[in-house]
């Protein structure tokens, strides 16, 4: 099979991407974000996703692209707070929201991956997060059924991938793109270097490629940070 293909349009086309997907997207707050996904699949017009993410990105980058165009109708997600139009969304009753503890949700995905239908957690327990799940006692302490999670598609970034579709993630930016690439029924990875199968060492493979179906060369990455910090030269933060 070729997994090559030519652009992150024609990667979603090859998805069969429509309306109501459940999808999982790469990335811990806009660090190893599928940029060029995330435009393409605002630009398909798709709509009614469920979008499994740690983060909705900000209110113009990332995620927060398919917030403005309204085409995502539940998250499932860690975190939001740098998105103004996700806050909003919620408020008026236009976005469902599922919020998961974020090892939580690492952990369902992981399971999601491993057939895992469902497992205990002490995290949440007491909570809202508890509300109308099921909870039992191991050795005299609560803990919470959490289900493992799935998606149709899984849209992930990495920094290096082969023609073959094994994959090398940099640093932080590895975060959620692993697991996501075992635990959807169809993967798209996005990297900064396509080379030739052979070219990465089989030791450094962090993500083989029999999980992933397609494989392109991402352009024009923008790799914004969300908030800049800059410390005088005192030392104290300006």
């Amino acid at each position: 099979m070729n997994k090559v293909v030519q652009s992150a349009k024609e990667a979603l086309q090859k998805a069969k991407i429509k309306d109501g997907m459940t999808l999982m997207v790469g990335g811990f707050g806009l660090c190893g974000i599928p940029e060029n996904l995330i435009i393409a699949l605002r630009d398909s017009g798709v709509k009614n996703l469920t979008a499994i993410s740690n983060n909705a990105g900000v209110d113009d980058f990332g995620l927060g692209l398919l917030l403005q165009t309204r085409q995502i109708k539940k998250m499932v997600s860690t975190y939001v707070g740098e998105n103004a139009t996700f806050e909003k969304q919620f408020l008026d009753g236009i976005l469902e929201l599922e919020f998961v503890p974020q090892g939580t949700f690492a952990e369902r995905i992981r399971a999601g991956g491993a057939g895992i239908p469902a497992f205990f957690t002490p995290a949440g327990v007491g909570t809202v997060i508890a509300d109308g799940k099921e909870t039992r006692v191991f050795d005299g302490k609560e803990y919470v059924m959490e289900k493992g999670l799935r998606a149709d598609l899984a849209l992930i970034k990495a920094y290096q991938g082969d023609k073959a579709g094994n994959l090398i993630y940099r640093r932080t930016a590895r975060n959620f793109n692993p697991m996501m690439a075992t635990a959807a029924d169809f993967t798209i990875a996005e990297v900064e270097e396509l080379v030739e199968i052979g070219q990465i060492d089989p030791d450094f493979v962090h993500t083989p490629g029999v999980y992933v179906d397609l494989i392109l060369q991402g352009q024009n990455y923008e790799k914004r940070i969300e908030q800049r910090t800059n410390r005088s030269k005192s030392g104290a933060r300006a």
